[in-house]
């Protein structure tokens, strides 16, 4: 079953195109910059300067990206896990802590309620057999 892409808000896509602009612009002035020889300190400036924006849409995008994957998942295990599923505790506990993650928590996160929907499918297609 093929998944349809995920769509970005248009806020972000704003800010996103808004910061990339920006940084379209601080590029130019560094092409202006070599051109006219300037001080090289102030070239590595507007470069690190250019590396930190690029590093702050990037992070934007992943933090949507892997925020709203996360929430679907924790969305899905909840619906499958009738309350005895051996997964109670730490769907909970996924759907507290979702709101304080951290990007850097978020892609192992994601890892963990995907194997939990794993097993909860697995739970599923065993009852299922049962009955």
């Amino acid at each position: 079953m093929k998944t349809e892409p995920q769509k970005l808000p248009s806020d972000l896509i704003s800010d996103i195109k808004t910061r990339l602009k920006t940084l379209s612009g601080q590029i130019n002035g560094i092409v202006k910059m070599l051109d006219d020889g300037k001080d090289p300190e102030q070239i590595n400036i507007q470069f690190k300067s250019i590396d930190k924006g690029i590093q702050k849409a990037h992070y934007l995008l992943l933090d949507e990206v892997y925020r709203k994957a996360l929430a679907i998942g924790i969305v899905k295990a909840v619906d499958s896990c009738p309350g005895n599923c051996g997964n109670e505790d730490k769907i909970e506990y996924l759907k507290r802590e979702f709101p304080n993650l951290e990007l850097s928590d978020l892609t192992d996160k994601l890892k963990e309620i995907q194997t939990i929907e794993n097993r909860l499918k697995d739970y599923n297609e065993k009852k299922t057999k049962k009955n």
